[in-house]
């Protein structure tokens, strides 16, 4: 099954092995986040969900980008419902995180995380480091030049040493 992803993802990429910043989001507001935007930067993906117990980390979340986006770092929220923890829409999960937690960071459209139906994002790390989000609130940081530098699942919080250590070493 892994050779077949993998050589979807390369079919798909045009003939070459496509990466995490070569994917394309559903933006929750509409449109959409090209990930290629944010060649040259560290990007933490992170998948969310409005019901999970590590909601909390929305907070985290909204921190780190607070502290680090003048300086580059991008944090994008991926909601997903591959746990059975989501809202039923995209618009109830936006007036959720902007009731609670005021959240201004990036936002994808509810995404596929795992499975045969993940997001493209998510099988492009899948072939590349073979990860896969375990829970909610899995971490996946990609370097400025688009390489998977970390993946860190639910218990590890945002602002964390193990990521923002990472994160400075690549911010100016």
């Amino acid at each position: 099954m892994r050779i077949i992803m993998a050589v979807l993802l390369w079919m798909g990429a045009g003939g070459a092995w496509a990466a995490p910043l070569d994917t394309v989001f559903a933006n929750i507001d509409g449109g959409t986040i090209e990930m290629s935007d944010f060649r040259g930067k560290p990007v933490l993906v992170v998948n969310t969900a409005s019901q999970c117990g590590f909601t909390y980390q929305y907070d985290g979340l909204q921190a780190l980008y607070d502290a680090y986006r003048d300086r580059g770092l991008v944090v994008l929220a991926v909601p997903s419902d591959d746990f059975n923890q989501e809202l039923a829409s995209a618009e109830a999960v936006k007036e959720f995180c902007a009731l609670n937690f005021a959240l201004d960071l990036p936002m994808a459209d509810v995404s596929r995380v795992k499975g045969a139906d993940a997001h493209p994002f998510y099988r492009a790390v899948r072939a590349e480091t073979g990860f896969v989000p375990r829970w909610n609130f899995n971490k996946v940081l990609i370097a400025p030049d688009g390489a998977v530098a970390g993946s860190w699942g639910s218990n590890v919080k945002p602002r964390s040493p193990k990521i923002t250590r990472q994160i400075e070493a690549m911010l100016p």
